[in-house]
């Protein structure tokens, strides 16, 4: 099993030294998370905590995650990054494919796209895009980005989305990974029919191990039982050793940990403190593993 570390909230100054000492202490990842503005108000409950509420708010520092991605790729050389999760209803697939392109050539193939549906409204309407039957357009541009993503000349034509041919070079030298997120019936359904890997939000593990038997079903039902797929898991009540292989024998290939949590920081501890968390779980779980 493998570890990622999630560098959500922090401060954008923080974010290359991170990633190298996140490196040099064994983490395979950096997950990044998505968010393009706060609104005021918001027309639909956040899904992933129990009141609906937002974690954050308007203060709270968010990076993009693909820019983010490029500027600590920069000042490393082993360790992967991947959006968790990146939301593709809002964003047009062309202009993003220009951007991930991008990304997984100056990383030398080292990026990962974990993309899911978003689910505020507002994201929607102000980026231009329709909210509504927002699952099937989402299922368009993930064809879309990886033809484009594939190199050559390519066109598409479809209900959402529609081209002739074009090029984007250089394309990736290795296919991206696309990582697809949710808790949704849909949005399991998408992971298993398209996707490299699922990626969870937060969990507990009695409902993280039920989903991963469910993926397991739908890929066997879909044929792709035995195509490789990546668990990528936030288990929010099972920690240390014991916890981490609990979640192993259970299917999660990636854990996405926070180590600076454990130590009693906040996202916005100064860096030195963070960097000493950092090293302290790689000696305790890491290298124990």
């Amino acid at each position: 099993m493998r570890f990622t570390l999630s560098v959500a909230l922090s401060p954008l100054d923080q974010l290359a030294e991170l990633a190298v000492t996140a490196e040099e202490c064994g983490f395979s990842a950096i997950a990044l998370p998505d968010s393009l503005f706060y609104s005021e108000q918001v027309s639909a409950d956040y899904p992933y905590t129990p009141d609906g509420s937002r974690f954050w708010d308007e203060e709270t520092p968010w990076v993009d995650p693909l820019v983010a991605s490029a500027a600590m790729g920069a000042v490393t050389s082993r360790i992967r990054f991947y959006t968790s999760v990146l939301k593709l209803g809002s964003r047009n697939p062309v202009l993003l494919a220009r951007q991930v392109g991008s990304v997984a050539n100056l990383t030398n193939n080292r990026f990962g796209l974990g993309l899911g549906v978003g689910w505020a409204p507002e994201e929607f309407a102000w980026c231009g895009a329709p909210y509504e039957r927002r699952g099937k357009r989402v299922d368009e541009a993930i064809d879309v980005l990886r033809l484009i993503l594939g190199g050559g000349m390519v066109e598409y034509h479809g209900e959402f989305f529609d081209f002739g041919k074009l090029r984007m070079s250089p394309a990736p030298t290795e296919p991206v990974p696309f990582y697809v997120g949710g808790h949704t019936e849909a949005a399991l359904r998408r992971a298993a029919r398209v996707g490299d890997g699922w990626a969870s939000a937060m969990m507990k593990f009695d409902d993280l191990r039920d989903t991963i038997q469910r993926l397991h079903r739908l890929r066997a039902e879909y044929g792709r039982a035995d195509v490789p797929f990546e668990i990528q898991a936030v288990c929010i009540d099972r920690f240390g050793l014991d916890g981490y292989r609990q979640q192993a024998e259970a299917g999660v290939t990636d854990v996405i940990t926070v180590p600076w949590t454990f130590d009693g920081l906040g996202f916005d501890a100064p860096l030195e403190r963070k960097k000493d968390s950092i090293k302290k779980f790689a000696a305790e779980i890491i290298e124990q593993f």
